[in-house]
C-alpha cells in the first residue's frame, strides 16, 4: 500500500510566519490573562497581546542598545535601560516593575502621606506580590530569544529587569482588556469614554471609546485587546504595536 500524503495540518493561521516569531507564545498570554480573568481568551487576542509586547520589548532594547554602543558597551546594562527611558518617555511601561527592580530604586523619589510622612519602598509595594512581578521569570525565555533577534547580548540583571517590564506590562494589558469585555466591549467609535490610566495620553491622541459589543460577553477578542493597548500606550509607540499586531492577526481567525 502506498504511504499516505501528510494531512493537511488544522493550525493553519498559528504557522503562519507573523505567528511563528513570537517570542512570547499563546500559551504564556493566557496564563497572564488567568491570572486576571477568568474569561475567555481568543486565539487572535492572544496573538495581539503577544505582539504588542514584542513590539515594546524590542523597542525598549533597541534604544538600551543604542545608548550602550555609543560607549562602546559589549553587553547591555541596567544604565542603558535608563538611557533608553530618558530619551523617550514612550517606553516608560511597565511601571510597576519599578518598585521591585534595584535599577529604578534611586528614581522613583520620595513618597508622602496626607501627614507628610515619608512612605517607605516595603509601604508602598504593599504587602502582596502582583501577579505580574510574581511571573516574570516565565518571560526569560522569549526575552533571550528578542535579544538574540536583536543581536544584542545582556548581564542577568537587565534580563530581569525585561522579563519584569514585560511582564507587568502584559498584566496590565490583560486587565484592561478584561476591563473592556467586562464594561459591554470595545469598537473604534462610540459614546462612552473609557478611563485612560497613566502615561498621560497625548493631545493628538484620539478619545478612546466603547460602545455595543458584538461578542458574547464571556471571551476577550482582539478588539478588546486593542483597546487595551490604546490605553497603555500613546504616541509612535502605540501606532507601531497596533501596526504589528494587525499584521501578526492578519491571516488569523477569530476564534
Amino acid at each position: 500500500m502506498p504511504p499516505r500524503p501528510p494531512r493537511a495540518g488544522r493550525a493553519g493561521p498559528q504557522t503562519s510566519s507573523a505567528v511563528a516569531c513570537l517570542p512570547f507564545k499563546p500559551d504564556l498570554v493566557r496564563a497572564v490573562f488567568r491570572d486576571v480573568t477568568s474569561s475567555h481568551v481568543s486565539r487572535a487576542a492572544a496573538w495581539t497581546a503577544a505582539s504588542a509586547t514584542r513590539t515594546v520589548l524590542t523597542e525598549i532594547i533597541d534604544a538600551a542598545g543604542a545608548a550602550a554602543a555609543e560607549k562602546s558597551g559589549k553587553r547591555l546594562i541596567p544604565e542603558d535601560l535608563i538611557a533608553a527611558i530618558d530619551r523617550n518617555v514612550e517606553v516608560e511601561v511597565g511601571s510597576g516593575w519599578y518598585l521591585y527592580s534595584p535599577t529604578f530604586h534611586g528614581l522613583l523619589g520620595e513618597m508622602r502621606d496626607a501627614e507628610g510622612v515619608l512612605v517607605s519602598l516595603r509601604e508602598r509595594r504593599g504587602t502582596r506580590t502582583p501577579s505580574g512581578v510574581a511571573g516574570a521569570h516565565r518571560f526569560e525565555p522569549g526575552v533571550r530569544k528578542l535579544l538574540g533577534k536583536r543581536g544584542v547580548r545582556a548581564v542577568p540583571a537587565l534580563v530581569r529587569d525585561l522579563d519584569g517590564i514585560a511582564s507587568v506590562f502584559l498584566t496590565d494589558l490583560a486587565r484592561d482588556a478584561a476591563e473592556v469585555v467586562r464594561r459591554g466591549g470595545a469598537e473604534r467609535f462610540g459614546s462612552v469614554t473609557l478611563t485612560v490610566p497613566a502615561p498621560a495620553r497625548q493631545p493628538e491622541d484620539p478619545p478612546l471609546v466603547v460602545s455595543a459589543r458584538r461578542g458574547d460577553g464571556r471571551t476577550v477578542g482582539a478588539d478588546d485587546v486593542v483597546v487595551a493597548v490604546r490605553q497603555q500606550l500613546f504616541g509612535a509607540l502605540r501606532q507601531r504595536a497596533l501596526t504589528e499586531a494587525a499584521e501578526t492577526t492578519r491571516h488569523t481567525s477569530t476564534g
